[in-house]
């Protein structure tokens, strides 16, 4: 399996080796030895989450408080989709920037997405399947989001489909209206969390 960081500290993109024969495909986007080596400590597992998203479909960008937070391995089991995450941790070098990795079911990559990072995601095909392993369960008093479409950030959404979105990010705040109403985690807390796992 190849691992890569990607611009925002602590976000790896894993790519899995696939096996293809006559009787169809193996791979294993998960695997929890290469995953530690990378990130320094182990998954956490506290739910599996699993979605299906229609062309268009954006879900995100979401975020829960810091700590405990909620860590993300994101995988793709079928069509394709455009993964998103952004800092968000006020006081982090890269805060405010983002960063994008193509998901699908033809190579099997996934994201690791640590606490205290926005993520989001928009299905580039019908009938798309998001996989997540979650390091904590869901808390809803603790869960938050910021628009994806905050003008602000030029979130790399493709032009060509009409973005379809749920009532609760259509309403979500700006990056700058979420800093200013204290939703957003601060990068020395998360960083004091990474050192505890």
């Amino acid at each position: 399996m190849q691992v890569r960081e990607l611009s925002i500290a602590g976000v790896f993109e894993f790519a899995p080796r696939s096996f293809e024969d006559s009787r169809g495909l193996f791979a294993a986007p998960f695997q929890g030895d290469v995953f530690a080596e990378a990130v320094g400590h182990p998954m956490r597992l506290g739910q599996t989450n699993h979605s299906v998203s229609s062309r268009g479909v954006i879900r995100g960008i979401h975020f829960a408080d810091t700590p405990p937070g909620q860590a993300k391995y994101v995988y793709c089991p079928r069509g394709a989709m455009l993964d998103v995450v952004v800092d968000i941790r006020v006081g982090s070098p890269t805060f405010g920037q983002w960063d994008s990795v193509l998901l699908d079911a033809k190579d099997f990559r996934a994201l690791y997405v640590p606490e205290g990072i926005g993520h989001g995601f928009v299905a580039l095909e019908d009938d798309t399947a998001m996989s997540y392993l979650c390091s904590t369960g869901y808390n809803p008093g603790a869960e938050h989001g910021i628009t994806p479409l905050d003008e602000a950030l030029k979130l790399p959404w493709p032009t060509d489909v009409e973005p379809i979105l749920s009532d609760k990010d259509i309403k979500a705040p700006t990056l700058a209206e979420a800093m200013t109403a204290g939703l957003l985690p601060t990068y020395d807390a998360c960083v004091a969390h990474y050192r505890s796992l």
